[in-house]
């Protein structure tokens, strides 16, 4: 019997951060989501009602990705999933890091201009890190949702989630070199060695390698 596989990307990403993933195709079909220009009064639990009409098969396995993480967590609170994972994600507004938390706090991310996301290179710095070659190659082939509308709105949904309490059962897969959201504040994970924020794309292998193993058990 198959099992589908739906992958939601992380913020401002499209779906070919997925592109290097393998899954055993006798076991698993992967679908691909994509990120729908929301309304901007729209709630999370409106959005990720939205996005369950992309999803066609019941009980399927969803795998969620930085914000995608916390989408696909909204999601699962309205269908049921047989499986449910996030990759470079929280699982409560606990695990946010302290800037996020201090710039909801002081309503900062109301003024955070949407301009930052158009500088390129520093962005795709802070995604792929320092050291990655040809970071604004990486940076538009991978992160091309840059519509103003969805940016504003997803910058808020992130810093100000309210969930206090995780899942049961979600599998939480996280990189011990993650900037955005340190390991140090994650809590019940499986811990991966070097992983960064774009571990996805960088460590394909390790998911290719463990993630079918993940899904089966």
């Amino acid at each position: 019997m198959i099992t589908h596989v739906y992958f939601m990307p992380g913020m401002a990403a499209n779906p070919k951060t997925f592109e290097y993933l393998k899954l055993p195709k006798d076991k698993f079909q992967i679908h691909w989501l994509s990120w729908k220009i929301p309304n901007p009064n729209d709630s999370l639990e409106e959005y990720a009602k939205l996005m369950l009409t992309e999803v066609h098969h019941k009980e399927p396995i969803l795998i969620g990705v930085s914000f995608g993480g916390v989408l696909v967590q909204e999601m699962a609170k309205i269908i049921k999933v047989k499986k449910l994972v996030i990759i470079s994600s929280v699982k409560s507004k606990f695990e946010l890091p302290r800037r996020m938390k201090y710039s909801r706090k002081l309503g900062l991310y109301r003024i955070a201009p949407v301009s930052i996301f158009k500088n390129v290179d520093g962005l795709a710095k802070y995604a792929f890190g320092e050291k990655a070659k040809s970071r604004v190659e990486l940076y538009q082939k991978y992160l091309s949702v840059n519509d103003p509308v969805y940016l504003s709105w997803a910058l808020e949904q992130m810093i100000c989630w309210d969930q206090e309490k995780p899942p049961e059962d979600i599998i939480h897969i996280h990189g011990n070199a993650d900037p955005v959201f340190p390991y140090k504040y994650i809590d019940g994970c499986i811990k991966v060695e070097g992983g960064t924020h774009v571990m996805i794309i960088t460590k394909c292998k390790w998911f290719n390698e463990n993630l079918p193993k993940l899904l089966e058990n």
